[in-house]
Formats: C-alpha cells, structure tokens, sequence
C-alpha cells in the first residue's frame, strides 16, 4: 500500500508522546510547535507550544494507522473527511514544516469552504506556488492548507518587504508592490 501523510487526533498534551511512540516504530512524523513571546511582570518568556493542539503528523499506510489508533490510549482518532481518513498533501506538510521553521507567533484561522464545490474560498489577492497559496500582505505572510481547512499567518520582522527574495517550496520567489 502507498504510504500517505495523515493527522492523528490526541489526547490534550500528548503530542510528544506520540511522536515519540512512532519515531520508536520508525515511521516519518513531525508536530511542528509554535514560539510565543508572553511579557510578565519581571522577565520576557518564550513558550513552545504545539501549532496544531492535539495533532501529530504521520506518514504511513491507512491500515497501520488505523489499527495503532485503536490500541494506543493516547491516540483518540485520526482526522476524516467526508467518511474516509483525511490524506494531507506532501506539498502541504513541506509547507508547515517551511513555515514553522521560519516563523515565530504563527497564528492559525479556519478556512471559509464552498461546500457544493469543495474548493476553498479565497477573497485577497494571493500568488499560488504547486497548490500552496503564499500570501503576502501588510508585512503578514499567509499560508493556505485547503487539505486541513486552515490558514497560517505570521509577521514578518522585516521593516519592508517588498523587493525580498522568499524562498518557498524550493523555489525563489521575489515580493514585488
């Protein structure tokens, strides 16, 4: 069978632990975390917190998932749509792991979705890169994943970008106004 990237559904805070679970059983996984800058009284913190709560990515067969979920306890379910698991696209997880590699404070929104064509619905201007849509607005760079109805979103630290050379999906891209 062909081994497919797919979302598993966990137990709140046990990301780690089923990460570590599949690395043990040498199947290709990733979680990616998210970097939060918090201000307290005293000092500046940086907090690692998973960008998908309770989501790990993991790249196997449909029947070897299927059945790890049933016998993991930390494991809830995998991610479905419409009555079948959820395939996540090879450019889709390139792209998070692009993304949360090189951005900090993502924040994640929810994609609006024409249900009678199953296609997202996209409102801003945007440059598409092999199905990916790389979004550049304001100093904010967006990401659109349709396969897990999500948005990425981050600010870019840059005083200007226009002019800079992006390079996503292993290719350059230049910003231009």
């Amino acid at each position: 069978m062909q081994e497919n990237w797919y979302a598993v559904y966990t137990k709140p805070r046990c990301e780690r632990k089923v990460s570590l679970l599949f690395t043990k059983k040498r199947l290709e996984n990733f979680f990616p975390l998210n970097y939060i800058k918090t201000q307290s009284v005293l000092q500046k913190k940086i907090l690692h917190e998973p960008l998908f709560k309770s989501y790990v990515f993991v790249k196997t067969t449909e029947n070897d998932i299927t059945t790890m979920v049933k016998k993991v306890n930390c494991m809830v379910s995998l991610l479905y749509w419409l009555g079948k698991p959820a395939t996540i696209n090879e450019d889709e997880v390139f792209a998070i792991k692009e993304f949360a590699n090189h951005c900090k404070e993502i924040k994640l929104e929810k994609l609006p979705l024409n249900l009678k064509s199953d296609q997202p619905v996209y409102n801003d201007i945007s440059y598409t890169l092999e199905g990916n849509v790389l979004m550049i607005k304001n100093r904010v760079i967006k990401v659109n994943l349709p396969s897990l109805g999500f948005t990425m979103s981050a600010k870019t630290e840059d005083e200007s970008i226009m002019g800079r050379e992006i390079l996503f999906n292993n290719k350059e891209f230049l910003v231009q106004s």
